[in-house]
């Protein structure tokens, strides 16, 4: 499943339970724009893992929550707890070694 998030209350209800990739973004940012069709992709072969997509400009209340200071990021949720984080843009391969180890 991919969702765009609207709001906090949302979200928390989102990575309560289960594998959530949660993908923190803004709509002008271009390694952003690149990263989002490889994360839908792996997701696709991933069933079994939630995607979240948070424009920060929209959400700063959880870009501040969760320290979002450079874009993108990708925080890996299992059952509410963070369990990885990345950075900047990554490839496929490495999206997927990331959800193959949760």
């Amino acid at each position: 499943m991919i969702k765009e998030i609207k709001n906090a209350k949302e979200f928390d209800e989102s990575i309560k339970e289960g594998r959530v990739l949660v993908d923190f973004y803004a709509l002008w940012c271009g390694p952003c724009k690149m990263l989002a069709p490889v994360v839908e992709k792996v997701i696709e072969e991933n069933p079994d893992v939630d995607l979240l997509r948070v424009n920060v400009d929209e959400n700063e209340e959880l870009a501040v929550r969760y320290n979002i200071v450079s874009i993108p990021t990708l925080i890996y949720f299992e059952n509410g707890q963070i369990k990885h984080g990345n950075v900047g843009y990554i490839g496929e391969e490495e999206v997927k070694k990331i959800i193959d180890a949760l």
